[in-house]
């Protein structure tokens, strides 16, 4: 999955390789509510008032989590003032958003906020961008009260399967999480939250493996999340072009097998990422 670049990243540790257009803004709206059944699966932030969200973007996700928890006031904290810019601009046209929020141009190595002041936290598709992920984690656990719920969602990259056999798609893969790590970021650190989490001091750590497995059982799901997951890689492509880590007939090559494997009728899809919740 993908999001935005957050405070760990340098001038030339930034991770996040989707760009900043309107097209991708209105792609990062679009994955938080394809994803939102599995991301915001029964949250334990009921009778919570107070969540820390780190590394919120352009709002999508802050949106999903004011319309499921009615009580909830979250706060946002993003390094990029263009995302914070998108946010606002957003979040004033969702009815139940209205003076639920706040927006925090922050850096999320040294949040501004005092030890002890939210009663949750949430984080979403953020410390795959980051070159320091446990530094985040350890000043998120500073501004939780004790006993707080936190719930951290990342991906596992490794996971990713499509059938008919695609091999442009899978050397486009390979070279779009390849960049990733030489951007400063780590495509497959939702594998290791457990261990970040319990690093940083959190306890009553839990990690649950979220996948999607699309086949024939399912074909309305498949043909939507292969639309979708299109969308994702395709993304990615000017930033690999430029850094000439994949070639113009690869990105052309993926167009055409995903366009195969969409139209295939026995087609499938395999994703796995991983949510950890835990306990300041």
């Amino acid at each position: 999955m993908s999001r935005k670049r957050d405070g760990s990243a340098g001038p030339k540790e930034r991770g996040y390789l989707h760009g900043y257009s309107a097209k991708e803004r209105e792609r990062l709206r679009r994955q938080a509510l394809v994803l939102e059944p599995m991301v915001h699966d029964h949250l334990p932030f009921h009778r919570r008032r107070r969540c820390l969200e780190v590394g919120s973007g352009v709002g999508a996700q802050t949106e999903i989590l004011l319309r499921h928890f009615p009580a909830l006031q979250v706060t946002c904290v993003e390094r990029s003032s263009t995302q914070i810019g998108e946010a606002r601009k957003f979040l004033r046209t969702v009815p139940w958003a209205k003076g639920r929020y706040e927006l925090s141009e922050a850096d999320a190595t040294s949040l501004p906020f005092e030890r002890e002041q939210f009663d949750c936290g949430f984080l979403c598709w953020i410390l795959e961008h980051v070159s320091d992920p446990a530094r985040i984690l350890s000043e998120l656990r500073r501004v939780l009260l004790v006993g707080s719920p936190v719930v951290v969602n990342e991906v596992l990259n490794a996971t990713f399967f499509i059938d008919p056999y695609s091999p442009k798609t899978l050397q486009y893969w390979m070279a779009f999480n390849d960049r990733q790590l030489e951007l400063g970021g780590d495509p497959f650190v939702g594998a290791k939250l457990g261990n970040l989490l319990q690093q940083v001091g959190f306890h009553d750590v839990q990690t649950a493996v979220k996948t999607f497995h699309l086949d024939n059982r399912s074909p309305g799901e498949r043909a939507e999340f292969l639309a979708y997951w299109t969308e994702l890689l395709l993304s990615g492509a000017p930033e690999l072009l430029k850094a000439r880590k994949v070639s113009a007939d690869v990105v052309a090559g993926m167009k055409d097998e995903l366009g195969r494997v969409a139209r295939d009728p026995n087609s499938v899809f395999f994703y796995s990422f991983i949510q950890a919740r835990a306990r300041a």
